[in-house]
């Protein structure tokens, strides 16, 4: 019975011993700093960094350049916003781990862009970006789809990447893949906000009824008892085209009113209305 209780209070101490060491090894030390584990827990997601060829094709697929003002949903590291900075353009990283955030600081600095880059402790669902020109995310499809309303009430002609997922059914106007070594989550999607036009519109020829689906449009041109179907519709921001009759209708959207060229048979005109509803 005694070498029984010494055998259970060897193994007691040993399992002890081994719990100890192993909080202490996961226990940061004083001074130490920090380093994020991949597949770490975070507000809504884990943390996966993106590969940096990745980070550069989604730059590349938003055209990103000096004049651009960048903001990172989930900005982890930081490595997206820096490599932003890099290419000359102002850059915010919203993340909601303080330490996420003092990381992304570190490595700006040592990037030699601090003074073009800033990253902020936020909730990105209570954060205003609406004076982003190119917004970018790695959050899973259904976080995607709960910021979709806000993305498309941003500012017609702001892009907005996505890591791997999707916005369900609004089309990306642009996809990109990386080759190894990028292994996993090596897809690029791409949108263009749109202009919103669903409705009606008054012009010289006579009532335009847009049905619009994010950047695709449908709809019928009414000029007295005649109607004509509108056909190739698409929306790239501001920019609208359509065909109505075989004319050919080109233009930018501003507000409550467009304007642009048409064309028919090699004559070319130009056309505008404005929002009757």
């Amino acid at each position: 019975m005694k070498a029984y209780r010494a055998a259970r209070s060897s193994a007691l101490c040993l399992g002890l011993f081994l719990f100890a060491t192993a909080v202490h090894a996961q226990t940061p030390t004083p001074g130490a700093e920090y380093t994020p584990t991949q597949g770490q827990l975070g507000k809504d997601v884990v943390w996966v960094p993106t590969a940096q060829g990745l980070v550069e094709k989604m730059l590349d697929l938003a055209t990103v350049a000096p004049q651009d003002y960048l903001i990172d949903l989930g900005s982890g590291d930081g490595r997206l916003v820096i490599a932003a900075g890099k290419r000359g353009a102002r850059a915010l990283g919203i993340e909601y781990n303080p330490d996420m955030v003092e990381l992304s600081k570190r490595n700006a600095a040592k990037a030699g862009v601090a003074d073009k880059v800033q990253f902020v402790k936020a909730d990105i669902f209570e954060s205003d970006f609406s004076q982003a020109t190119v917004i970018t995310l790695f959050l899973l499809p259904d976080l995607n789809l709960k910021l979709r309303p806000q993305l498309l009430n941003l500012k017609p002609g702001t892009r907005v990447v996505s890591n791997t997922f999707t916005m369900e059914d609004w089309t990306p106007d642009g996809v990109a893949t990386v080759p190894e070594p990028c292994s996993t989550h090596c897809t690029a999607l791409f949108w263009i906000v749109p202009a919103k036009v669903d409705g009606e519109w008054t012009l010289s020829q006579g009532r335009l009824q847009f049905t619009q689906s994010f950047q695709t449009l449908s709809g019928t041109l009414v000029s007295g008892a005649q109607s004509a179907p509108v056909t190739a519709g698409r929306l790239r921001g501001d920019e609208i085209s359509f065909t109505v009759g075989g004319i050919q209708y080109t233009g930018r959207v501003t507000g409550n009113a467009m304007q642009g060229v048409s064309t028919s048979g090699g004559t070319t005109s130009t056309w505008s209305a404005v929002r009757a509803n």
